[in-house]
């Protein structure tokens, strides 16, 4: 299977520095156990032989998603499923609500959504929330029990997760449990390869938007859309009511940043728009401080949704991006964000006026 990584590379114009080849070394050792489907006698039946996962994390941009994905699509099991962490809630809440008047409710959700699924793949595990987190430590420990190999890819360890100090010891267990469980494959020292290739990145989907700017805080920028007018504005449905948008013109759908970051609005809102649109502007991004805690955090998450989703993103700002992405009290996972709007191509800053 190793030569699926390296033909992998070559098809993407990749070369695998030394700590990728390691883990693509280990992932390697996970599929072909995986494709041999190890057997043994339980209770007198024969059952598949669990075989034990892998927890990969690092920095940002390393190629862990890309590595994992590899693997995912040449591993030859048909019960495989790939899941992004945020549309694995969504599905989960909306399973867990069909059979939440049954006492076994989220054992049943998670046997609905993953069938007879021997390997599960999770992108970007992360847990910020308690709630989530304590959600989460059930469904892990669900699927364990299951008998379900997971991969799992993250920008922390397992005792990073949910780095709340006043929280943090709740998830202990769950933590101790993944540790236990899974290897723990560290990625960390090296490039961030998408920041770097990004002047190189095909530019379609995600990668195919840009970022705009003046610095003046005109949000007029020569090549932006076209400006909504009032009478564009409209009421889009999400999971949970409404939000108001801009402009809603055939695939695309324009919001302004308070609207859609600042207004309690979840992962899973967001989620639903991307299944209605494909293409977006979201205008008016203000320096992140300025924004506030809550607010900035709903843009890292909103950011997540449009990258995974593969969805073109023309993003406006009053500042340069990385003015913008800069300062103290930002979400923990903001270099995951700035990496990931690197791909976005970027008008240059106006000069500045010598006469101001």
């Amino acid at each position: 299977m190793s030569e699926r990584f390296e033909q992998a590379a070559r098809r993407d114009g990749l070369v695998l520095d030394a700590g990728q080849r390691a883990v693509a070394a280990r992932l390697t050792e996970l599929g072909e156990a995986l494709e041999r489907g190890g057997r043994r006698r339980w209770f007198g039946r024969a059952a598949a032989e669990p075989v034990r996962g892998v927890y990969l994390w690092g920095s940002v941009g390393r190629g862990k998603s890309w590595l994992s994905d590899t693997l995912f699509a040449t591993v030859r099991i048909e019960e495989k499923r790939r899941l992004h962490f945020h549309e694995f809630f969504r599905q989960f809440h909306a399973a867990y609500a069909r059979h939440k008047d049954e006492s076994r409710a989220g054992e049943l959700a998670v046997a609905e959504l993953i069938g007879d699924c021997r390997f599960l793949y999770f992108d970007e595990f992360h847990v910020h929330d308690a709630g989530d987190a304590m959600l989460m430590g059930r469904v892990v420990g669900t699927l364990l029990e299951r008998g379900t190999t997971l991969l799992a890819t993250s920008n922390y360890p397992p005792s990073g997760l949910l780095p709340n100090p006043v929280f943090h010891p709740l998830f202990e267990p769950t933590i101790a449990l993944l540790e236990r469980s899974l290897d723990v494959v560290g990625l960390t020292d090296g490039p961030d390869y998408r920041a770097a290739g990004a002047s190189s990145q095909a530019r379609t989907g995600f990668a195919g938007g840009r970022y705009l700017w003046h610095a003046d805080g005109a949000e007029e920028t020569e090549g932006s859309p076209t400006p909504p007018l009032p009478q564009e504005r409209r009421a889009v449905p999400v999971a949970h009511g409404t939000v108001e948008a801009l402009a809603v013109r055939d695939d695309l759908v324009w919001f302004d940043f308070t609207e859609l970051c600042d207004r309690p609005n979840s992962t899973i809102d967001y989620l639903a728009l991307t299944d209605a649109h494909r293409r977006w502007v979201v205008s008016g991004l203000p320096r992140l401080t300025e924004a506030g805690r809550d607010a900035a955090q709903r843009f890292a998450n909103l950011v997540d949704v449009l990258c995974d989703r593969d969805v073109e993103l023309t993003l406006i700002g009053r500042t340069s991006l990385a003015d913008a992405l800069t300062g103290e009290g930002l979400p923990t996972d903001i270099d995951r964000t700035a990496s990931r709007l690197s791909l976005l191509a970027q008008e240059p800053a106006p000069a500045a006026d010598p006469a101001r």
